[in-house]
């Protein structure tokens, strides 16, 4: 690759950390090839350039290495890690100042991640607009790690089962994807491993690949709330074991999850709200915000009704004060009764088919 090959600047961005960082290892591998690592990459981080107060970690010292000349080599690669501290158009804009005449031997990848200091927002920001205009109108690119949602994450999907080595059948593909639920980091790892285990062109079943799979992976809140909805006990506390194993969530983030979804639903529990809209508007859902939780808690208040969403009220704060100490039960046992009552109720609550 030559000096004059190059993009000037490459932003990378997502939220899962995994595939940010199998996409920084890609970026990196296609863009030193095969030359001297050691002499064309420079990587800053938060962790090598702050002092004990926080305050030394200054876009100035990325300024300053993006300006500076290679030696030995004919180009120099600046990896800017936890770039996403300078979110602001004030905090930017040394860098956009550069990127309106960069340097032209030097490759300046951002990676648009969390600040690590437990102190701070663990929440990515934005990137600022002044960056991205200064980085579209610099011939840079910046792209998107996460692997979307929706059918964005099922193109991502099928398109990561396409270029591995082995061939999944459709229930393999489809216990794959069951499998590895929300946690969609762990897709490379997974397939690396069937890759090391299976020739290649082998065409696996889920029974091939099951016993390498480990434990099954977190999956979305939504989906624990739709189980239960269901009335589907063995499911949900299935799901609820994913979140609790998988996605290493606290009893308490379950149970705030629960609570914010039948607090919703007795909000809208009245007489007076009648349809959606109305229900939007209780619910502070205004302007172009989408209108479907008022939609989803109208329709479950209608079907519990009153008395049994005072009865889930109920199992709601009992559950909180045992995961305070009131009941020496283990967290985890405290969500599992509270699930299982939830949607055992739920499931009584239909009216009977005729």
């Amino acid at each position: 690759m030559t000096a004059t090959s190059h993009p000037s600047i490459v932003v990378l961005k997502g939220s899962d950390e995994v595939l940010l960082g199998a996409a920084l290892t890609e970026l990196l591998d296609e863009l030193v090839g095969g030359d001297d690592r050691s002499l064309l990459v420079e990587e800053l981080s938060i962790d090598h350039h702050i002092g004990p107060d926080g305050e030394d970690y200054d876009i100035g010292r990325l300024v300053d290495a993006a300006q500076t000349p290679p030696f030995l080599t004919d180009r120099r690669i600046v990896v800017a890690r936890h770039s996403a501290v300078f979110s602001t158009k004030e905090l930017a804009a040394p860098l956009v100042s550069y990127l309106g005449d960069p340097l032209t031997s030097t490759i300046l990848v951002l990676v648009w991640e969390k600040d690590p200091r437990p102190q701070r927002a663990q929440k990515v920001p934005a990137v600022p607009k002044s960056l991205v205009d200064a980085i579209t109108a610099a011939g840079g690119t910046i792209v998107d790690t996460s692997a979307g949602s929706g059918q964005a994450r099922s193109e991502w999907f099928a398109e990561q089962l396409k270029v591995s080595p082995i061939r999944f059948d459709a229930r393999a593909s489809k216990y794959l994807a069951e499998h590895i639920g929300d946690e969609m980091g762990r897709l490379p790892g997974v397939l690396t491993t069937l890759a090391g285990v299976f020739a290649p062109g082998t065409k696996v079943t889920a029974d091939d690949i099951e016993p390498f799979l480990g434990a099954a992976g977190d999956v979305v809140p939504w989906e624990l709330i739709d189980a239960i909805d269901r009335g589907d006990v063995s499911g949900s506390l299935e799901l609820l074991q994913r979140m609790l194993i998988g996605g290493a969530r606290h009893p308490l983030q379950v149970l705030a999850v629960l609570s914010s979804h039948y607090l919703k639903m007795l909000e809208v529990e009245s007489p007076e709200i009648r349809g959606e809209k109305m229900a939007a508007e209780r619910l502070g859902i205004v302007g172009k915000q989408s209108t479907f939780p008022a939609k989803k808690a109208l329709a479950g208040a209608q079907r519990l009704g009153a008395e049994r969403l005072g009865e889930f009220v109920k199992l709601l704060a009992q559950a909180d004060l045992d995961l305070h100490g009131a009941k020496n039960w283990p967290p985890e046992l405290v969500v599992e009764v509270l699930v299982a009552r939830l949607a055992g109720r739920t499931r009584s609550s239909r009216p009977a088919r005729r």
